[in-house]
């Protein structure tokens, strides 16, 4: 780290990871990270916990975002209703003498409900380093979120579960005997993500036959987990289809999922842009601070 101080710390605080950057101005000085995410913290857990992974960075205030302002988090950063300008707003720890610590608010959709926390941060980066972009953004994750923009401003969103499912039907189900690791097989992809867009309904049933398939024939664990990513995000493409058809598309994401997107969506003729999930992140954190006062 450079010898001089960092002006501002940009956090981002998840249910299972805690990553902290020492910055200024727009430039990153020091960036560390722990396990020290929120699911494993009591609110009064949570100040110590930061003072440790930002020792020596000085008293420079804190802008975070992430499930540290949900409700089981350290403050509750209260939801923002959509439609909404993608500027993010902030609400400071009550109760901290080491710092001034903000967080920045969730965002809300009443109908048909919805909510997401984190993804707003990364939307309002993403405007930042791309104005006047409008079009659909694709946050691919556990809960991939959908979100379409017009005039800077987010009208709606809607979030799939489909990493989730995923996760459970991979390592959990009777699946879990048939999926192996990672996806190389793209031709089995492809057409998995084809089937469940011409007819989404079939494709359900396509799911146990992953595990026969494997019992009866030569199906490979490489294959099965490359037929199972392609069944569901080709089912998430389907439930989607309104946001995505006929739009400008940029993907913020993972570099393990972003290309699995990708390649989706270029199937349905849509060549959609990836951006850097941290550097949309820090960009967002920076916008965020730009909003608060002097008293920092």
């Amino acid at each position: 780290m450079s010898d001089a101080a960092p002006d501002w710390i940009a956090a981002d605080w998840g249910t299972t990871h805690l990553r902290v950057w020492a910055m200024r101005g727009r430039e990153v000085l020091d960036r560390r990270s722990s396990e020290q995410g929120m699911g494993k913290l009591t609110p009064p857990e949570f100040g110590p916990v930061l003072e440790d992974a930002v020792a020596g960075w000085g008293a420079a205030p804190v802008v975070t975002c992430g499930m540290v302002g949900s409700r089981q988090g350290w403050a509750e950063a209260p939801y923002a209703p959509v439609p909404c300008a993608a500027q993010p707003r902030l609400v400071r720890v009550p109760d901290h003498a080491a710092r001034p610590v903000y967080i920045a608010c969730g965002l809300r959709q009443d109908s048909p409900p919805d909510v997401m926390r984190g993804e707003e941060t990364q939307i309002a980066g993403f405007l930042l380093r791309n104005p006047g972009f409008e079009g659909t953004i694709c946050l691919p994750g556990t809960h991939t979120k959908w979100v379409a923009l017009r005039a800077g401003r987010i009208e709606r969103f809607r979030s799939c579960m489909t990493g989730e499912i995923y996760d459970l039907l991979a390592h959990r189900s009777v699946l879990r005997h048939t999926i192996g690791e990672g996806c190389h097989d793209m031709a089995a992809f492809d057409a998995a993500v084809a089937e469940a867009l011409a007819d989404p309904a079939a494709a359900y049933g396509a799911l146990f036959a992953l595990r026969a398939g494997a019992l009866l024939g030569a199906q490979s664990p490489e294959t099965a987990a490359c037929r199972l990513s392609g069944l569901l995000i080709g089912w998430e493409l389907s439930a989607t289809r309104d946001l995505w058809q006929g739009q400008p598309v940029a993907l913020i994401g993972s570099p393990v999922l972003s290309p699995l997107y990708t390649r989706a969506l270029a199937g349905c003729g849509i060549q959609a842009a990836s951006h850097d999930a941290e550097d949309v992140t820090l960009a967002g954190l920076y916008a965020a601070r730009q909003t608060i006062g002097a008293d920092t």
